[in-house]
């Protein structure tokens, strides 16, 4: 039985005639009368007992009455839970991630965000480093997006993504006709970072500087867009996952070649104090970001 009928039931029997109903419905008495009379099939009794200006419940009308009562009482309690919950959700959160590429996909997500709570404040710390996880620890930092899995029970994880970062070159560059690159390659090129230290840059902590390889040249460009015109260019390399590009048209002269024999392939976690992740706003946040990342 659909809701709106509970609702034409409870109305009629509260203002007791059409005239009034129909009104406080937004209906036509003739539509009002009509789905009455289609409900009233349906169920195989008469709901009221009608007369001119008065209209009576019948026994079996008085329980789907109370039934409506009962309904939309609980209705409207738990709009009002919703409404608590959801104007508990105050606060700020200070969001870092140890990868920079990840922050290509937050701005959409943070704006939804500022739609659905907008009492919710999100900070994107932009100086993430792989002291990221000590930031959450000492509270300088509420939610990060790590690269490596935390060992530390006080920390909830989540895993967020698996991804494999590239070396995007143009296919002129010399290593351009290698299946791969290998740590050697790296000696010899200009790597293209976001930003320093190059402890927050992926390739490095986990190829390069097991290997106690260091590139030729490093240099710091903030802008994803200069970087790949300068690849463009062919004046330098720079490593990024796939996903990362999507929103930029890239020159078809640029190629993909993977890090090592097997790739160089990441997990990125979201990791937040467990003693604050049942916080409204926290958790708000968490709902979301698992929604709109996990997969």
């Amino acid at each position: 039985m659909e809701l709106k009928y509970f609702r034409l039931i409870k109305t009629i029997a509260e203002e007791g005639n059409i005239a009034n109903s129909s009104e406080k419905l937004f209906l036509t008495q003739s539509a009002l009368s009509h789905q009455l009379r289609e409900l009233e099939e349906r169920l195989g009794f008469k709901v009221f007992q009608r007369s001119r200006n008065n209209w009576q419940l019948t026994n079996e009308g008085k329980e789907l009455h109370k039934l409506a009562n009962e309904l939309f009482e609980k209705i409207d309690a738990g709009f009002s839970n919703i409404k608590q919950i959801k104007e508990g959700s105050k606060g700020t959160i200070r969001l870092s991630a140890e990868c920079q590429s990840f922050f290509h996909g937050l701005p959409a997500f943070v704006q939804k965000m500022a739609l659905l709570y907008p009492e919710i404040e999100i900070d994107l710390a932009l100086d993430g480093s792989q002291q990221t996880i000590s930031q959450v620890l000492s509270n300088q930092v509420d939610i990060a997006i790590v690269t490596t899995e935390p060992a530390t029970d006080s920390l909830f994880k989540m895993k967020v993504l698996e991804d494999e970062i590239f070396v995007i070159m143009h296919n002129e560059h010399r290593f351009s006709d290698h299946e791969y690159l290998d740590v050697s390659h790296f000696a010899d090129l200009n790597l293209i970072i976001n930003s320093f230290p190059l402890e927050s840059v992926s390739v490095y902590e986990h190829f390069l500087k097991p290997n106690k390889i260091i590139p030729r040249k490093v240099t710091a460009i903030p802008f994803t867009e200069v970087s790949l015109e300068m690849v463009n260019a062919n004046m330098g390399v720079v490593c990024l996952p796939k996903w990362s590009l999507k929103s930029y048209k890239l020159p078809d002269d640029l190629v993909f070649k993977r890090i090592g024999k097997n790739g160089l392939k990441r997990r990125h976690y979201l990791v937040v104090k467990e003693e604050n992740r049942n916080k409204p706003h926290i958790e708000a946040f968490l709902s979301n970001f698992q929604e709109e990342f996990v997969h």
